[in-house]
């Protein structure tokens, strides 16, 4: 299985202190890997060194084969990474269906001259948008919800929302910073459900999360960090027994 997202012995250091040391793995595409740790282990350190929110004290990263540890966001946005994050990042005041449109903007061909005259292509190509973004909000089981204004619905509504708007993006590497947080064992499932069918289109998914019983139902393979080093990796269930993690969570 090819690996779309490749890490080799990144490392993040902030005034000398080490919040990410010498980590290393793979993300393959159609797959859901899963980033695990207690509080305060870097997992999501190493997401923003993904996204080129941080740059990378050392170590590379790999997306495809090729190298963009110096890439910034937006680039990195471009060649097909997505990512939600743990504070939720809406226009407030805009619709769902607002939100969830501008996901597509990085595939918008109409120019901008075009969309101020109105013009037919325009029109038509905003009028795709909106259907692909419905079908989104379909997907999501929110279609009742699409001209409701977003800062306005539940948590986990606005959650939704904001994975809808990644997934707008067409990404080839999905990243996901505890997208269930907050939620019920029921709302999670739902999601669950919806981050499978992704995987399965070929998306290579990083999901960081703290449900237990969430990332072990999902993920196909774990890296556990602690401390910014990685201290296990593997399938899950005999990550779940491995002495090591049980410590990390749990404290000798």
């Amino acid at each position: 299985m090819t690996a779309t997202l490749v890490l080799q012995d990144v490392a993040r250091h902030f005034g000398g202190v080490p919040a990410v040391d010498k980590l290393s793995l793979q993300v393959p595409a159609g797959q859901i890997t899963g980033l695990i740790g207690p509080n305060g282990a870097g997992k999501t350190t190493v997401v923003n060194l993904i996204t080129g929110l941080l740059h990378l004290s050392s170590g590379k990263v790999l997306l495809d084969g090729r190298d963009v540890s110096r890439d910034e966001a937006p680039e990195l946005a471009r060649a097909g990474v997505a990512r939600t994050f743990q504070n939720i990042r809406l226009v407030p005041d805009a619709s769902v269906l607002e939100n969830v449109v501008a996901g597509f903007h990085r595939h918008e061909k109409a120019g901008l001259w075009a969309n101020l005259l109105g013009l037919p292509s325009a029109r038509a190509e905003a009028k795709r948008l909106n259907e692909r973004a419905m079908a989104l909000l379909e997907r999501f089981g929110m279609t009742a919800l699409a001209e409701h204004r977003a800062g306005g619905l539940s948590y986990g509504h606005q959650r939704r929302i904001e994975m809808m708007r990644a997934l707008a993006t067409e990404p080839r590497l999905l990243l996901l910073d505890e997208p269930v947080a907050g939620m019920n064992d029921a709302e999670a499932e739902s999601l669950a459900g919806i981050f499978r069918s992704v995987a399965a289109s070929g998306v290579a998914v990083l999901l960081i999360e703290h449900n237990m019983r969430f990332v072990m139902s999902l993920c196909a393979h774990l890296y556990v960090l602690a401390s910014g080093r990685l201290i296990a990796e593997g399938l899950p269930e005999a990550v779940g027994r491995d002495p090591k993690v049980v410590e990390a969570y749990l404290g000798a």
